[in-house]
């Protein structure tokens, strides 16, 4: 048997035993801690730096082209290039490797479930409660069998069912007849059924409990994100949110985009160890609820999962690797439901998860479950529905139609190929306000600032644009400005001066960084832009803009119109509807209908695929200036710019 390793993370202190030939991040994610790996492990994000104490590790030609000549001799190396040796080793993990407690959008603003109704053309009907949930606990007092009632013990459980729910046939699973017999004669005739109620002309019976257990009915609502997951406890019966809880997805040690995990699942790694890091992570937030509301697991008998196509696939465990090559063709976009037990989750035995249908590749459940949770598809308003990760889901439509789309935008949203960025997490500049040679940053916990996310991203660029410490192209003029200076031949801003920074090093932002985000802010407007004028419309046609998920949550509106993320429209127009992926799978989770809806949504919307689209590069092109080459676009940011530049 091989030498074991001791492996020792500080400042936590934890100890770990390795093999010889294990890199520092395979013993890293045994310890359970995650370092920051936006690559998961292929050795080209350079993020994962780690800081040897003593022992010695054996570190790749390739890991070592990250590194200065400072960082070498300090110690420091690539923990996803860095192999163990035969001794033991101590590591030192910096702040911006460390993967810390993120602003995790739990809220949303979507709590109606309409039964359908008839309704007028053109019109909305009045949101009215309506909670006939996918799955349901019914409890029976069933009538003791004589001579002159001999129906079957089967038929007699279905006789009382349809007495209950009359419209509805009944069948049940050939599980249920094991033991019936003796379970209904030793329970006094009381049973409680868990029912499916997904077929609207025929229900399912999944099990039989002794006694009434039908008050004991929960189910859980997951927003399978890419970054972190939500999961909601909904109380079936009243249609009430018993407690909220959210995470990092644990498949991050993977690789922190879905192309990253794909390349792994298809790899050398498979698709099993992301499936397991997926369910583990719901698993331990399920775990969270059910403590805090005092219940037992087996009381959840339902699950919904919103997530995007790759996240669905592995969710469930199914490859995703012809998702990311032409012509991007996924296994399925509606997932069969299935036991959740199967799937690894914990709950009642018989519990069901239904996943939220996507639509093509790169526009999953999660935007179908953010349509119906915002109801665009039942206005006849003109509305956009945006999400804005790594990738920029737009939807545009109304009652009639939907089309939609996604647009790479690449992980500048959130801290991603940046020189200081980083997620939204505790010590991240969050907020910025240039006042001449004076500037004021805000950051997540209001500590010192340990690198810069997106919207702190968002704010600077708008800010030096209307400042003039930058042009519309990105590009420094204002080299003679106090905190503009040049590193390695590359202009850059101090947006935090190393006395504000917790490692002692000035957060900045680089000509190159403002290069990147236009790209990726450019790549949003392009595709929102071909969608409206495909169908002969323009963005002041749009009555309403609804902007999904944490990153959105954060943004400002006037500076996200003045770089061009957003469409220069009225600020009363666009509404923050925070995690409509959870809500939409709350929904469906609570409703019958509204879960055949997100099914007949995604059916509904017609996917463009912008790589292949003839205008596309043009409209991206155009959008490669603050905010847009067509001015005319964007009115109200000409009038501010020359206003604040006159002032």
């Amino acid at each position: 048997m091989a030498n074991r390793i001791k492996v020792t993370f500080q400042p936590e202190n934890r100890v770990v035993e390795a093999s010889p030939g294990d890199t520092l991040l395979d013993a890293a994610a045994q310890a359970g801690i995650y370092i920051n790996s936006l690559c998961g492990g292929e050795g080209v994000c350079g993020k994962c730096r780690l800081k040897v104490l003593s022992g010695q590790v054996e570190m790749s030609s390739q890991g070592v082209g990250f590194l200065d000549r400072k960082e070498l001799d300090a110690g420091f190396v690539l923990a996803c290039q860095s192999t163990l040796k035969d001794q033991d080793v101590e590591v030192w993990i910096p702040p911006e490797a460390r993967q810390e407690e993120e602003q995790i959008l739990m809220v949303d603003n979507i709590v109606h479930y309409a039964e359908p109704s008839p309704q007028e053309a053109g019109t909305v009907p009045a949101p009215v409660p309506y909670y006939k949930p996918l799955c349901d606990k019914v409890f029976l007092k069933l009538p003791e069998p004589t001579i002159q009632d001999n129906l079957s013990d089967l038929e007699r459980i279905y006789r009382a069912l349809a007495r209950k729910h009359p419209d509805v046939k009944w069948e049940s699973d050939f599980a249920c007849l094991k033991d019936l017999a003796h379970l209904l004669r030793k329970n006094n005739w009381e049973v409680t059924a868990l029912v499916h109620c997904l077929d609207a002309q025929c229900h399912h019976v999944r099990a039989l409990e002794p006694g009434d257990t039908s008050k004991r009915t929960y189910g859980v609502a997951i927003d399978v994100g890419t970054t972190t997951i939500v999961a909601q406890l909904v109380d079936l019966k009243t249609g009430k949110v018993i407690g909220v809880e959210a995470s990092h997805n644990q498949q991050a040690r993977y690789g922190e985009d879905v192309i990253s995990r794909m390349i792994f699942a298809c790899g050398r790694g498979g698709v099993d160890p992301l499936k397991n890091a997926v369910v583990t992570t719901i698993n331990s937030l399920i775990h969270s609820l059910v403590a805090g509301a005092g219940i037992q697991p087996t009381d959840i008998v339902s699950f919904v999962a919103a997530g995007n196509t790759t996240m669905t696939h592995l969710l469930v465990g199914l490859e995703p690797c012809t998702i990311r090559v032409e012509p991007y063709i996924p296994t399925a976009t509606r997932i069969p439901w299935a036991r959740a037990a199967e799937v690894g989750l914990t709950g009642h035995p018989d519990a069901l998860l239904h996943c939220m249908p996507c639509v093509s590749s790169y526009v999953g459940g999660d935007i179908t479950a953010g349509v119906l949770a915002c109801g665009m598809n039942d206005s006849s308003q003109l509305s956009a529905l945006i999400d804005i990760g790594t990738n920029g889901e737009i939807v545009v439509g109304n009652n009639e139609w939907l089309v939609c789309c996604s647009a790479s935008a690449g992980p500048a949203f959130e801290g991603g190929g940046t020189k200081c960025g980083m997620r939204a997490t505790k010590g991240a500049v969050q907020k910025v306000r240039i006042h001449g040679d004076r500037v004021e940053i805000q950051t997540i916990g209001g500590g010192k600032a340990r690198g810069i996310c997106g919207s702190g991203l968002i704010d600077c660029m708008a800010e030096l644009v209307a400042e003039g410490i930058i042009d519309q192209n990105g590009k420094f003029i204002a080299l003679d400005h106090p905190r503009v200076r040049v590193t390695d031949g590359v202009p850059e801003f101090v947006v935090a001066q190393e006395s504000e920074s917790e490692t002692g090093e000035a957060v900045v932002i680089t000509e190159d960084d403002i290069g990147n985000l236009m790209k990726s802010k450019a790549a949003v407007l392009a595709a929102m832009k071909i969608l409206l004028e495909g169908l002969g419309l323009q963005f002041f046609d749009l009555d309403r803009l609804y902007v999904a998920g944490g990153f959105g949550a954060h943004l400002d509106i006037e500076k996200s119109i003045r770089i061009g993320l957003l469409p220069d429209v009225p600020k009363e127009k666009i509404l923050f509807i925070g995690n409509s992926s959870v809500a939409g799978a709350r929904q469906a989770l609570l409703s019958t209908h509204a879960y055949r809806k997100a099914n007949a949504i995604a059916r509904q919307m017609t996917y463009f695929e912008l790589s292949v689209h003839a205008g596309f590069m043009n409209e991206f092109v155009a959008a490669l200036f603050l905010p847009h080459t067509d001015e005319s676009l964007f009115p109200s940011v000409r009038q501010v710019l020359k206003k604040r530049r006159g002032a």
